[in-house]
């Protein structure tokens, strides 16, 4: 699994990393949505790695998926900020088109 963070969201992801969290996770967000298969690719900051966690191929950051969500992600993905939320894409479709800040650090 590999993501590449344009140069926005880099920026806008290292102005929310702190020294408490510094590691990006692709999560799966089920809360609301009924079960556990339906929900929404997101992301968020957190701490450290837990044993349950597979590492993402990027260049720009440290990523990380939990092993058991990662089936809800796309091989080949892009991360992009457009100045009020993130937006994660892959070749084939919009994963989510409005990540607001406020999840990425909660």
């Amino acid at each position: 699994m590999q993501l590449i963070i344009t140069e926005n969201a880099l920026g806008k992801i290292n102005s929310l990393a702190n020294s408490k969290n510094t590691i990006l996770a692709l999560t799966y967000d089920t809360e609301g949505c009924g079960c556990g298969v339906n929900g929404m690719p997101t992301i968020s900051l957190i701490p450290r790695r837990e044993a349950n966690h597979i590492e993402v191929e990027c260049d720009q950051f440290d990523v990380v998926v939990h092993n058991q969500e990662a089936t809800f992600f796309s091989e080949k993905m892009k991360l992009d900020y457009n100045g009020a939320t993130f937006r994660l894409t892959s070749p084939n479709e919009m994963l989510n088109p409005f990540i607001h800040i406020h999840s990425v650090i909660a």
